[in-house]
Protein backbone atom coordinates (compact mmCIF):
# COMPACT_ATOMS: atom_id res chain seq x y z
CA UNK A 1 0.00 0.00 0.00
CA UNK A 2 1.41 3.79 -0.91
CA UNK A 3 1.80 6.22 1.51
CA UNK A 4 -1.26 8.49 0.59
CA UNK A 5 -3.51 5.98 1.19
CA UNK A 6 -2.09 4.39 4.31
CA UNK A 7 -2.58 8.19 5.46
CA UNK A 8 -5.94 8.03 3.85
CA UNK A 9 -6.81 5.70 5.92
CA UNK A 10 -4.96 7.01 9.20
CA UNK A 11 -7.17 9.90 8.75
CA UNK A 12 -10.39 7.94 8.06
CA UNK A 13 -9.92 6.05 11.34
CA UNK A 14 -8.79 9.58 13.71
CA UNK A 15 -11.80 11.36 12.26
CA UNK A 16 -14.27 8.23 13.22
CA UNK A 17 -12.56 7.59 16.31
CA UNK A 18 -13.04 11.09 17.33
CA UNK A 19 -16.71 11.37 16.60
CA UNK A 20 -18.65 8.10 18.14
CA UNK A 21 -22.36 8.19 18.57
CA UNK A 22 -24.45 5.72 20.06
CA UNK A 23 -27.04 3.19 19.44
CA UNK A 24 -29.85 4.48 16.85
CA UNK A 25 -28.37 7.76 16.90
CA UNK A 26 -25.20 7.10 14.63
CA UNK A 27 -26.37 10.40 12.56
CA UNK A 28 -23.53 11.91 11.71
CA UNK A 29 -21.46 8.67 10.84
CA UNK A 30 -24.09 7.77 8.72
CA UNK A 31 -23.96 11.49 6.63
CA UNK A 32 -20.33 10.84 6.81
CA UNK A 33 -20.76 7.29 4.86
CA UNK A 34 -23.29 8.39 2.80
CA UNK A 35 -21.11 11.47 1.66
CA UNK A 36 -17.84 9.14 1.11
CA UNK A 37 -19.53 6.89 -0.62
CA UNK A 38 -21.33 8.75 -3.00
CA UNK A 39 -18.04 10.73 -3.71
CA UNK A 40 -16.35 6.71 -4.19
CA UNK A 41 -19.33 6.48 -7.17
CA UNK A 42 -21.34 4.20 -5.27
CA UNK A 43 -25.32 3.49 -5.42
CA UNK A 44 -26.01 4.84 -1.89
CA UNK A 45 -29.48 3.92 0.24
CA UNK A 46 -30.11 5.34 3.41
CA UNK A 47 -33.49 5.06 5.34
CA UNK A 48 -36.01 7.26 6.40
CA UNK A 49 -36.88 5.33 10.02
CA UNK A 50 -33.75 4.47 11.27
CA UNK A 51 -29.25 4.99 11.03
CA UNK A 52 -27.31 2.98 8.53
CA UNK A 53 -26.16 3.14 4.63
CA UNK A 54 -25.60 1.09 2.17
CA UNK A 55 -23.36 1.35 -0.81
CA UNK A 56 -23.67 -0.61 -4.38
CA UNK A 57 -20.48 -0.88 -6.30
CA UNK A 58 -20.00 -3.50 -9.25
CA UNK A 59 -22.22 -5.55 -11.45
CA UNK A 60 -25.85 -6.22 -10.11
CA UNK A 61 -26.99 -7.71 -13.20
CA UNK A 62 -27.96 -11.13 -11.48
CA UNK A 63 -25.49 -13.11 -13.78
CA UNK A 64 -21.99 -12.49 -11.37
CA UNK A 65 -22.12 -13.43 -7.71
CA UNK A 66 -23.15 -10.49 -4.86
CA UNK A 67 -21.17 -10.09 -1.75
CA UNK A 68 -22.03 -8.03 1.27
CA UNK A 69 -19.62 -6.49 3.57
CA UNK A 70 -20.83 -5.38 6.63
CA UNK A 71 -19.02 -3.06 9.41
CA UNK A 72 -21.12 -2.07 12.66
CA UNK A 73 -21.02 1.73 13.11
CA UNK A 74 -22.24 2.24 16.39
CA UNK A 75 -19.94 3.33 20.04
CA UNK A 76 -21.05 2.20 23.73
CA UNK A 77 -21.50 4.38 26.11
CA UNK A 78 -19.35 4.25 29.35
CA UNK A 79 -16.97 6.17 31.71
CA UNK A 80 -14.00 7.75 30.36
CA UNK A 81 -11.54 9.54 32.21
CA UNK A 82 -14.42 9.97 34.87
CA UNK A 83 -17.42 11.07 32.20
CA UNK A 84 -19.95 9.77 30.46
CA UNK A 85 -19.45 9.63 27.19
CA UNK A 86 -19.80 7.89 23.73
CA UNK A 87 -16.86 5.69 23.54
CA UNK A 88 -15.35 3.45 20.32
CA UNK A 89 -14.31 1.17 22.94
CA UNK A 90 -14.83 -2.23 20.71
CA UNK A 91 -13.44 -1.49 17.57
CA UNK A 92 -16.02 -0.50 14.98
CA UNK A 93 -14.56 2.57 13.77
CA UNK A 94 -11.83 0.48 12.99
CA UNK A 95 -14.63 -1.75 11.26
CA UNK A 96 -15.97 0.51 9.22
CA UNK A 97 -12.33 2.30 8.24
CA UNK A 98 -11.34 -1.30 6.93
CA UNK A 99 -14.51 -1.74 4.85
CA UNK A 100 -14.03 1.67 3.56
CA UNK A 101 -10.45 0.90 2.85
CA UNK A 102 -11.93 -2.05 1.20
CA UNK A 103 -13.88 0.15 -1.18
CA UNK A 104 -10.99 2.14 -1.95
CA UNK A 105 -8.90 -0.83 -2.77
CA UNK A 106 -11.23 -2.56 -5.30
CA UNK A 107 -11.65 1.16 -7.52
CA UNK A 108 -8.20 0.48 -8.35
CA UNK A 109 -9.02 -2.46 -10.10
CA UNK A 110 -11.39 -0.83 -13.54
CA UNK A 111 -11.89 -5.05 -14.62
CA UNK A 112 -13.33 -6.05 -11.31
CA UNK A 113 -16.69 -4.34 -11.29
CA UNK A 114 -17.73 -6.24 -14.28
CA UNK A 115 -17.08 -9.62 -12.36
CA UNK A 116 -18.87 -8.96 -8.62
CA UNK A 117 -21.36 -7.10 -7.18
CA UNK A 118 -20.83 -5.77 -3.99
CA UNK A 119 -22.66 -4.20 -1.29
CA UNK A 120 -20.81 -2.41 1.55
CA UNK A 121 -23.56 -2.14 4.99
CA UNK A 122 -22.79 0.17 7.56
CA UNK A 123 -25.04 -1.14 10.05
CA UNK A 124 -26.43 0.66 13.43
CA UNK A 125 -27.39 -0.61 16.82
CA UNK A 126 -25.17 -3.74 17.24
CA UNK A 127 -24.39 -2.76 20.56
CA UNK A 128 -27.83 -3.60 21.22
CA UNK A 129 -28.31 -6.35 19.43
CA UNK A 130 -31.11 -4.46 17.13
CA UNK A 131 -29.69 -3.53 13.92
CA UNK A 132 -29.31 -6.59 12.05
CA UNK A 133 -32.46 -7.36 12.06
CA UNK A 134 -33.61 -3.96 11.35
CA UNK A 135 -31.32 -4.53 8.15
CA UNK A 136 -32.79 -7.85 7.30
CA UNK A 137 -36.31 -5.97 7.33
CA UNK A 138 -35.10 -3.49 5.28
CA UNK A 139 -34.19 -5.96 2.59
CA UNK A 140 -30.78 -5.26 1.96
CA UNK A 141 -29.40 -9.06 2.16
CA UNK A 142 -32.20 -10.63 -0.18
CA UNK A 143 -29.95 -10.44 -3.10
CA UNK A 144 -26.95 -11.41 -1.41
CA UNK A 145 -25.16 -14.42 -2.12
CA UNK A 146 -22.09 -14.18 0.56
CA UNK A 147 -21.98 -11.80 3.67
CA UNK A 148 -18.76 -10.93 5.44
CA UNK A 149 -17.70 -9.04 8.84
CA UNK A 150 -14.68 -8.51 10.30
CA UNK A 151 -13.76 -7.69 14.02
CA UNK A 152 -10.83 -6.94 15.93
CA UNK A 153 -9.83 -9.51 18.33
CA UNK A 154 -8.05 -9.13 21.92
CA UNK A 155 -4.42 -9.90 22.50
CA UNK A 156 -6.12 -13.32 24.63
CA UNK A 157 -7.63 -14.52 21.91
CA UNK A 158 -5.21 -13.68 18.43
CA UNK A 159 -1.70 -12.53 18.65
CA UNK A 160 -0.87 -8.76 16.13
CA UNK A 161 -0.13 -10.21 12.59
CA UNK A 162 -2.63 -13.11 12.80
CA UNK A 163 -6.10 -13.89 11.74
CA UNK A 164 -8.99 -16.23 11.81
CA UNK A 165 -11.09 -17.01 9.06
CA UNK A 166 -14.58 -17.36 11.48
CA UNK A 167 -15.51 -16.14 15.11
CA UNK A 168 -17.91 -18.59 16.74
CA UNK A 169 -19.94 -16.27 18.91
CA UNK A 170 -22.06 -17.71 21.59
CA UNK A 171 -25.58 -16.89 22.43
CA UNK A 172 -25.91 -14.21 24.67
CA UNK A 173 -29.59 -12.81 26.03
CA UNK A 174 -30.73 -10.07 28.69
CA UNK A 175 -33.28 -10.45 31.03
CA UNK A 176 -34.78 -7.95 33.36
CA UNK A 177 -37.67 -8.30 35.25
CA UNK A 178 -39.67 -6.67 38.46
CA UNK A 179 -40.78 -8.06 41.76
CA UNK A 180 -44.23 -5.54 42.18
CA UNK A 181 -45.21 -5.89 45.65
CA UNK A 182 -46.47 -3.08 48.54
CA UNK A 183 -43.65 -1.69 51.03
CA UNK A 184 -44.68 -2.30 54.88
CA UNK A 185 -43.58 -1.14 58.35
CA UNK A 186 -40.16 -2.65 59.30
CA UNK A 187 -42.25 -3.57 62.49
CA UNK A 188 -44.80 -5.58 60.60
CA UNK A 189 -43.25 -8.03 58.53
CA UNK A 190 -46.10 -10.00 57.89
CA UNK A 191 -47.71 -7.55 56.03
CA UNK A 192 -45.80 -7.77 53.02
CA UNK A 193 -43.19 -10.25 51.71
CA UNK A 194 -39.74 -8.50 51.59
CA UNK A 195 -38.58 -8.31 47.58
CA UNK A 196 -35.14 -8.25 48.71
CA UNK A 197 -36.15 -11.89 50.46
CA UNK A 198 -37.95 -13.05 46.77
CA UNK A 199 -35.13 -11.89 44.42
CA UNK A 200 -32.31 -13.68 47.15
CA UNK A 201 -35.06 -17.07 46.44
CA UNK A 202 -34.50 -16.59 42.89
CA UNK A 203 -31.02 -16.04 42.83
CA UNK A 204 -30.41 -19.17 44.70
CA UNK A 205 -32.92 -21.08 42.31
CA UNK A 206 -30.67 -20.26 39.44
CA UNK A 207 -28.26 -21.88 40.69
CA UNK A 208 -29.86 -25.37 40.60
CA UNK A 209 -30.07 -25.01 36.89
CA UNK A 210 -28.17 -27.79 35.43
CA UNK A 211 -27.42 -27.96 31.51
CA UNK A 212 -25.56 -29.99 29.53
CA UNK A 213 -21.40 -29.44 30.79
CA UNK A 214 -19.81 -30.15 27.82
CA UNK A 215 -21.50 -26.81 26.17
CA UNK A 216 -20.19 -23.66 27.73
CA UNK A 217 -22.81 -22.07 29.30
CA UNK A 218 -23.29 -19.52 32.50
CA UNK A 219 -26.05 -16.95 34.40
CA UNK A 220 -25.35 -14.10 36.28
CA UNK A 221 -27.05 -11.57 37.84
CA UNK A 222 -25.86 -7.94 36.71
CA UNK A 223 -28.75 -5.85 39.07
CA UNK A 224 -30.26 -5.82 41.91
CA UNK A 225 -32.22 -3.08 43.05
CA UNK A 226 -34.77 -2.26 45.74
CA UNK A 227 -35.13 -0.13 48.69
CA UNK A 228 -33.99 3.44 49.66
CA UNK A 229 -32.98 5.57 51.78
CA UNK A 230 -35.17 4.41 54.59
CA UNK A 231 -34.20 1.87 56.09
CA UNK A 232 -37.48 1.14 58.30
CA UNK A 233 -39.33 0.01 55.48
CA UNK A 234 -39.37 -3.41 54.05
CA UNK A 235 -39.13 -3.23 50.52
CA UNK A 236 -42.09 -4.69 48.36
CA UNK A 237 -40.51 -4.09 44.54
CA UNK A 238 -37.18 -4.83 43.31
CA UNK A 239 -35.69 -4.96 39.89
CA UNK A 240 -33.66 -7.37 38.72
CA UNK A 241 -31.60 -7.86 35.72
CA UNK A 242 -29.42 -11.36 34.44
CA UNK A 243 -26.71 -12.11 31.46
CA UNK A 244 -27.40 -15.31 30.22
CA UNK A 245 -24.76 -17.02 27.74
CA UNK A 246 -24.37 -20.38 25.58
CA UNK A 247 -22.27 -21.38 22.68
CA UNK A 248 -25.39 -23.04 21.45
CA UNK A 249 -28.94 -21.68 20.21
CA UNK A 250 -30.33 -24.76 21.42
CA UNK A 251 -29.06 -24.68 24.89
CA UNK A 252 -29.85 -20.88 25.37
CA UNK A 253 -33.65 -21.54 24.50
CA UNK A 254 -32.94 -24.01 27.33
CA UNK A 255 -31.55 -21.49 29.48
CA UNK A 256 -34.34 -19.13 28.76
CA UNK A 257 -36.96 -21.43 29.62
CA UNK A 258 -35.18 -22.87 32.86
CA UNK A 259 -35.21 -18.82 33.84
CA UNK A 260 -38.53 -18.03 33.25
CA UNK A 261 -39.67 -21.63 34.90
CA UNK A 262 -38.45 -20.19 37.99
CA UNK A 263 -39.68 -16.53 37.73
CA UNK A 264 -43.26 -18.15 37.62
CA UNK A 265 -42.68 -20.69 40.42
CA UNK A 266 -41.84 -18.27 42.56
CA UNK A 267 -45.10 -15.59 41.94
CA UNK A 268 -46.80 -18.26 43.13
CA UNK A 269 -44.85 -19.42 45.51
CA UNK A 270 -45.12 -15.74 47.07
CA UNK A 271 -48.10 -14.44 45.65
CA UNK A 272 -46.72 -11.49 44.31
CA UNK A 273 -46.60 -10.47 40.64
CA UNK A 274 -43.06 -10.59 38.96
CA UNK A 275 -43.20 -8.96 35.49
CA UNK A 276 -40.40 -9.33 32.53
CA UNK A 277 -39.40 -5.71 31.51
CA UNK A 278 -36.42 -6.54 28.90
CA UNK A 279 -35.75 -9.85 27.47
CA UNK A 280 -33.80 -10.02 24.12
CA UNK A 281 -30.61 -11.54 22.86
CA UNK A 282 -28.23 -12.52 20.11
CA UNK A 283 -27.85 -15.85 18.72
CA UNK A 284 -25.00 -17.63 18.30
CA UNK A 285 -22.73 -17.74 15.22
CA UNK A 286 -24.19 -20.11 12.13
CA UNK A 287 -21.04 -19.81 10.23
CA UNK A 288 -21.00 -21.02 6.21
CA UNK A 289 -18.08 -23.72 5.52
CA UNK A 290 -18.02 -22.21 1.76
CA UNK A 291 -17.72 -18.63 3.20
CA UNK A 292 -15.11 -19.78 5.64
CA UNK A 293 -13.44 -21.34 3.44
CA UNK A 294 -12.84 -18.32 1.01
CA UNK A 295 -11.73 -16.30 4.01
CA UNK A 296 -9.37 -18.85 4.95
CA UNK A 297 -7.29 -18.62 1.76
CA UNK A 298 -7.60 -15.20 1.93
CA UNK A 299 -5.78 -15.14 4.72
CA UNK A 300 -2.91 -17.06 3.40
CA UNK A 301 -2.91 -15.04 0.09
CA UNK A 302 -2.54 -11.93 2.61
CA UNK A 303 -0.34 -13.11 5.51
CA UNK A 304 0.92 -16.54 4.76
CA UNK A 305 -0.43 -19.84 6.13
CA UNK A 306 1.53 -20.01 9.48
CA UNK A 307 -0.40 -16.31 10.41
CA UNK A 308 -3.64 -18.48 10.04
CA UNK A 309 -5.86 -19.28 13.70
CA UNK A 310 -8.40 -22.08 13.55
CA UNK A 311 -11.57 -20.85 13.80
CA UNK A 312 -12.00 -18.49 16.75
CA UNK A 313 -14.60 -20.13 19.75
CA UNK A 314 -15.76 -16.90 22.28
CA UNK A 315 -18.67 -16.34 24.50
CA UNK A 316 -18.67 -13.00 23.33
CA UNK A 317 -21.67 -11.54 20.70
CA UNK A 318 -22.62 -10.22 17.93
CA UNK A 319 -26.22 -9.60 16.08
CA UNK A 320 -24.01 -10.01 12.24
CA UNK A 321 -25.54 -13.28 12.68
CA UNK A 322 -29.34 -13.07 12.91
CA UNK A 323 -28.11 -12.30 8.84
CA UNK A 324 -27.80 -16.30 7.88
CA UNK A 325 -30.46 -17.09 10.87
CA UNK A 326 -32.99 -15.12 9.18
CA UNK A 327 -31.65 -15.47 5.53
CA UNK A 328 -30.32 -18.81 5.46
CA UNK A 329 -29.64 -18.55 1.57
CA UNK A 330 -26.72 -16.40 2.78
CA UNK A 331 -23.54 -17.98 2.99
CA UNK A 332 -21.31 -15.86 5.82
CA UNK A 333 -18.37 -15.68 8.40
CA UNK A 334 -17.02 -13.57 10.17
CA UNK A 335 -13.01 -12.56 10.26
CA UNK A 336 -11.39 -12.29 13.55
CA UNK A 337 -8.43 -9.95 12.87
CA UNK A 338 -5.07 -10.13 15.62
CA UNK A 339 -4.49 -6.31 15.91
CA UNK A 340 -2.63 -6.60 19.43
CA UNK A 341 -6.23 -5.26 21.16
CA UNK A 342 -5.72 -4.61 24.92
CA UNK A 343 -6.68 -4.42 28.04
CA UNK A 344 -9.77 -5.91 26.19
CA UNK A 345 -12.96 -5.27 24.14
CA UNK A 346 -15.32 -3.05 25.87
CA UNK A 347 -12.35 -1.39 28.46
CA UNK A 348 -12.94 2.50 28.26
CA UNK A 349 -9.17 2.49 27.62
CA UNK A 350 -9.24 0.32 24.56
CA UNK A 351 -6.00 0.10 22.27
CA UNK A 352 -4.97 -1.97 19.63
CA UNK A 353 -1.95 -1.96 16.99
CA UNK A 354 -3.70 0.98 13.68
CA UNK A 355 -1.23 -0.97 11.25
CA UNK A 356 -3.11 -3.83 12.10
CA UNK A 357 -6.00 -2.57 9.48
CA UNK A 358 -3.97 -2.86 6.55
CA UNK A 359 -4.14 -6.53 7.01
CA UNK A 360 -7.64 -6.68 7.68
CA UNK A 361 -8.50 -4.37 4.35
CA UNK A 362 -5.90 -6.85 2.23
CA UNK A 363 -7.58 -9.91 3.45
CA UNK A 364 -11.20 -8.85 3.05
CA UNK A 365 -10.01 -6.77 -0.70
CA UNK A 366 -8.81 -10.49 -1.16
CA UNK A 367 -11.53 -12.22 -0.54
CA UNK A 368 -13.67 -9.83 -3.17
CA UNK A 369 -10.95 -10.84 -5.61
CA UNK A 370 -11.33 -14.57 -5.31
CA UNK A 371 -15.13 -14.34 -5.71
CA UNK A 372 -14.44 -12.27 -8.91
CA UNK A 373 -12.81 -15.16 -10.29
CA UNK A 374 -14.55 -17.40 -12.60
CA UNK A 375 -12.97 -20.64 -10.70
CA UNK A 376 -12.99 -18.93 -7.54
Amino acid sequence: MNAPFKEKIRNTFDFLHANPEISWEEKNTTTYIENTLKQAGCHVETFEDCTGVIGDYGNFSGDVPIIGIRADIDALWQKVDGELQANHSCGHDAHMTMVLGVMWKIQEDEHLKDNIGIRFIFQPAEEVGAGALKMVEKGIVDEIDYLYGIHLRPIQETANGFASPSILHGATGSLAFEIKGDDAHGARPHLTHNAIEIGNHILNALNTIHLNPSIAHSIKVTKFQAGGKSLNIIPGSAAIGLDLRSQTNELMKELHERVNEILHTTSELYGVPIEVTKDYGIAASEVSEEAQEYAHRAIVNVLGEEKVNPPLVTPGGDDFHFYTIKKPHLKATMVGLGCDLKPGLHHPDMAFEKDSLFNGIEILTEIVKLHSRKDG
